[in-house]
């Protein structure tokens, strides 16, 4: 996909922003390092095959960044070998990685992904600080963990717990891979939501901007975890309405008034999300020019068919092969169309959107019943400021406009800066 508009110039390194980085992590006890008085070959082999459970039990233990040496990521990737690269995206290339107690005495093992900035791509350090910053300071189980990063000369590094399964979007639209079944697109659509969610609400709400299938990576257990925080933004704060910002991100999932006003809400997340339901809906991608002209751009193509009953069901994916509830689905038609509004005030808030895919997610939601009939009576947003979800437009289940003091477990923002709290609303319940 191309982006929407230049990135931003890259801001020059401060001496100031890199100490802020090294407090960062400050707080992890660690041993004075070893000599590196070992070859390459001697330490641990990324290829080699761990127990998964050992790797999420070791995960959640790294709960402070780290701050690792240039030598320590090229030890652990075999210098950027081009056999360890799992792939390559707007910031740069992306390497297998595994650190143990032979990179650095008191690390666990754990399996990593480092993403290594190209120095001529299209995101430079800005966007780069923008990941350590956000994600140094926030954790969910729905964001992926920063496990570290290395700021040395002009090298800009970032280590992510490694996702055993890649993105969605390889999932969805690579030919050769088993088609995911209605309850675990289900499943990931309300990971993403709840990930969505938590950053919205959090004490200074945190606009995500770049909300996209290639964005959400899966884990053994297709847990769904937002990744690349290079465009995120903090939100509006007091009695400011939007972020005025150049306007970023991917073509085809963008919201169409940020594209033509450079206006950023909450909202506009909102939207992108309603393009990823609708891609999960329908296994088709965002845009894809070998379609008919017509059906090219898949908003365009689609919207309309979510509001009329006799077509809604004729855009699910056919690999799906009838094997889902038509209750489950008209709901989750429904929500797509409203995340997909053209005015952001009828978009619901993503709290609403997982109280929404939350009755989803049983198994028992009309098991594989498939019938001609559809019974929900879509609510049509007037061109007002009404959003219907707030009223309970949609019938078959309630909303509320917040969840408040709902911390769940693995939630939580830890960082000094007073305008991210960690006693502010969590966005939903986490199981």
């Amino acid at each position: 996909m191309g982006n929407c508009g230049t990135r931003e110039e890259s801001a020059v390194v401060s001496t100031v922003q890199v100490q802020q980085l090294h407090m960062l992590s400050s707080s992890l006890p660690v041993k004075p390092e070893r000599k590196h008085n070992r070859s390459i070959s001697d330490l641990s082999d990324p290829s080699t095959p761990r127990n998964l459970e050992d790797s999420r039990k070791n995960a959640v233990l790294y709960t402070h960044v780290i701050a690792f040496s240039l030598f320590e990521l090229e030890t652990i990737t075999k210098s950027f070998r081009s056999d360890y690269i799992l792939g390559e995206g707007g910031f740069g290339t992306v390497y297998k990685g595994y650190i143990d107690e032979n990179v650095r005495v008191g690390l666990k093992s754990l399996p990593v992904a480092v993403k290594v900035l190209n120095k001529e791509g299209l995101q430079g350090h800005r966007e780069w600080l923008t990941e350590v910053n956000f994600l140094g300071q926030l954790r969910h189980p729905n964001l992926v963990k920063l496990i570290g990063y290395c700021c040395e000369d002009d090298h800009r590094l970032l280590v992510y717990e490694f996702m055993f399964r890649g993105s969605l979007e390889n999932h969805l639209f690579r030919k050769a891979t088993v088609p995911l079944s209605w309850a675990t697109r289900m499943m990931i659509a309300f990971g993403a939501a709840k990930g969505l969610a938590f950053l919205h609400n959090a004490e200074r709400p945190v606009i995500y901007r770049d909300f996209k299938t290639s964005n959400i990576l899966l884990d053994s257990d297709y847990t769904a975890k937002l990744s690349d925080f290079g465009l995120a933004k903090a939100g509006p704060q007091g009695d400011e309405t939007h972020v005025s910002t150049r306007v970023m991100g991917t073509y085809g999932y963008a919201a169409p008034e940020y594209v033509m006003t450079g206006h950023l809400t909450a909202r506009s997340d909102v939207y992108s999300f309603g393009v990823v339901l609708l891609e999960l809906l329908t296994g088709r991608k965002s845009v894809d020019k070998t379609r008919p002209s017509k059906e090219q751009s898949l908003v365009d193509w689609a919207r309309p068919k979510l509001n009329d009953k006799r077509k809604m069901l004729q855009i699910i994916d056919p690999r799906l092969e009838n094997q889902y509830s038509v209750r489950a689905a008209q709901k989750a038609c429904s929500l797509a169309y409203y995340c997909l509004s053209q005015n952001p005030k009828a978009r619901p808030l993503m709290s609403d959107v997982v109280e929404t895919l939350e009755p989803l997610q049983c198994a028992n939601d009309g098991g594989n019943e498939i019938s001609s009939s559809l019974t929900a009576n879509l609510v049509v947003a007037a061109g007002g400021a009404t959003n219907a979800f707030a009223m309970g437009g949609i019938p078959g289940y309630r909303t509320r406009p917040r969840f408040s003091n709902n911390v769940g477990p693995g939630s939580s923002c830890r960082s000094p800066n007073p305008n991210c709290s960690p006693g502010g609303p969590a966005a939903c319940r986490v199981r």
